[in-house]
């Protein structure tokens, strides 16, 4: 089989060709550039903890070892503070992860390197695609003009998507949603460590909104909101900024350093469609958003998180049109509420008159913006895939736990196959579904003994006899499970069904729904496979590419 193809070498493309490796499928990164990326400090990546919880799992080192922890969050209005939010592990919520996006990059970049099925192409510049029925063919531009076969194509090529042009795929939405002037400098805040939100600061170049988040070294980014009239950002106006606003918090201006500053504007856009036969969308060439404190990474990370594995299922196995489908039907259907969010939200969180002084009204807009900042409710939560077209159809034999059906699981202890304790999330991500017992108190028994006892044999066999690769686990709880419950989780974290007791033809039917039922026409796999097993990740040091000379015509994409 061919390698899958990934169009653009941006944080999004390059986890989507770790994702794909840690799944045993090859990928060719074109990547427009040279492979370097130019540090900019005040771009900046605010990762939800489970987007980084992903790079992580991805080896994405950087996110660990330069990211910015913050010790809690501070909403102020005017002169009062409104809500402060503790992060740590004494019961505090997760925090998010912050830092610099070419230290991102770097980590992901690194990562590729050192795996032998991801192959980076620099000066990858698309030219145009060819479809048949065995694959995809992606041909570069000059300097070293090359066509590339692959089994699938990922356009991951950002906002101005070469992939999204020349597959003729609308990309309608709003323009200058939001303005920020941004600069990052390093200081001393009276908050150590922690973000901060201040809305309507008193003081004259206070605007309507200032964030200040902490990055690794003492370095801070501030965040001005600009008025919709869309003035000039000069630098005497910014520097006045800055002064005006560590006044306003320090009582007299600090000393700081400033080391980069920018203007940012926030577009709201969705693409019309986001598969084309074996072409596919992903990341800012999908969609675009990021008012009220949204970040369109954390989407895009979400998209290659719901798109590898299935990529991977029909690399190995072949694929459903339902499996493939479902990819544009869960992840455009999750974005475009988030965007329908965040329009409902900003007339009234950006306007003003008497509704504005209201009791309560300051607090409810806080929610809403905190929600945002911090990965919580409709304008940041990680997605729940309650309407997919992989749910399986309810029977009396489900039974309802902690977790909504179609949403991610929570990260509980659970028992490996090999007797090691694990968190679950850490088992996802290997194109596996998860089959996971509750038992209370099989925590302190010898694994010898209860492998072999109770529900144990049969629903080892059951999960023996799934028509996909799946694996067993055993935990000791779970929230809102009952004991001799069996939870069905996909390859990416997202609950399927949960059954009460061993229930080995139901079981069955929900793990083939997840899949999207069997694949369509003949095997896409490297050989002959038993049922619900892949032979590997394909052959070691193969390229996966296949050169030829420049034979067919330019395409155009305006």
């Amino acid at each position: 089989m061919d390698p899958v193809i990934v169009v653009g070498a941006g944080p999004v493309g390059l986890a989507l060709s770790l994702a794909l490796a840690g799944q045993g499928v090859p990928s060719v990164v074109l990547d427009e550039g040279a492979g370097k990326d130019e540090p900019r400090t005040a771009r900046t990546a605010v990762l939800r903890p489970d987007t980084a919880e992903l790079l992580e799992r991805l080896g994405c080192a950087t996110v660990r070892d330069d990211g910015a922890r913050w010790a809690g969050w501070r909403s102020l209005r005017r002169h009062q503070e409104v809500r402060r939010i503790v992060f740590g592990d004494d019961g505090g919520p997760p925090s998010p992860v912050h830092l610099p996006q070419h230290d991102l990059t770097r980590g992901l970049r690194d990562a590729v390197t050192a795996h032998e099925l991801v192959r980076t192409v620099p000066h990858g510049r698309l030219d145009t695609i060819e479809q048949d029925d065995g694959g995809v063919t992606a041909h570069t531009r000059e300097p070293g003009a090359t066509s590339w076969r692959g089994s699938f194509l990922v356009g991951c090529d950002g906002a101005r998507s070469t992939v999204r042009k020349l597959l003729d795929i609308r990309f309608p939405g709003r323009t200058s949603v939001e303005r920020h002037a941004v600069a990052a400098l390093r200081t001393e805040l009276p908050w150590p460590d922690e973000a901060l939100l201040h809305r309507m600061p008193p003081w004259r170049t206070g605007g309507q909104e200032v964030t200040a988040r902490p990055l690794p070294g003492g370095v801070w980014r501030l965040d001005w909101l600009l008025p919709s009239r869309g003035e000039l950002v000069t630098p005497e106006a910014l520097l006045a900024r800055i002064r005006d606003t560590l006044g306003g918090w320090c009582g007299e201006t600090p000393p700081y350093e400033l080391i980069d500053t920018g203007v940012y504007t926030v577009h709201h856009r969705l693409a019309r469609r986001w598969r084309v036969g074996r072409a596919f969308l992903a990341g800012d060439s999908a969609h675009l958003l990021g008012a009220l404190g949204t970040q369109g990474l954390d989407e895009g990370l979400r998209d290659i998180d719901n798109l590898a594995w299935k990529l991977a299922q029909a690399w190995h196995l072949g694929a459903s049109e339902t499996l493939l489908d479902s990819y544009q039907a869960e992840r455009r259907t999750a974005v475009a509420a988030r965007l329908r969010a965040a329009d409902q939200a900003l007339p009234v969180l950006r306007g003003s008159g008497l509704r504005t002084y209201l009791s309560g009204t300051a607090r409810g807009h806080d929610t809403l913006l905190t929600g945002g900042h911090l990965g919580r409710g409709a304008l940041g939560a990680p997605p729940e895939y309650t309407h997919s077209p992989l749910t399986p159809l309810h029977t009396e034999a489900q039974t309802l736990v902690g977790t909504p059906l179609g949403g991610p699981v929570a990260d509980v202890r659970a028992t490996a196959p090999d007797g090691t304790t694990v968190r679950l999330r850490d088992r996802l991500g290997r194109g596996r579904q998860l089959v996971v017992l509750v038992a209370p108190g099989t925590g302190v028994w010898d694994r010898r003994h209860w492998m072999t006892a109770g529900l144990m044999p049969r629903l080892a066999a059951a999960v023996t006899a799934l028509p996909v690769r799946a694996e067993l686990l055993v935990a000791e709880s779970y929230p809102g499970a009952t004991a001799h419950t069996v939870l069905l989780v996909r390859p990416d974290g997202h609950l399927v069904a949960a059954f009460h007791g061993v229930r080995p033809a139901e079981l069955y039917a929900a793990a083939d729904a997840a899949r999207g039922g069997a694949p369509a026409g003949a095997q896409a796999g490297p050989g002959p496979q038993r049922s619900g097993e892949a032979e590997g990740p394909g052959e070691p040091g193969r390229s996966g590419s296949e050169k030829t000379t420049h034979a067919g015509r330019t395409a155009d994409i305006n």
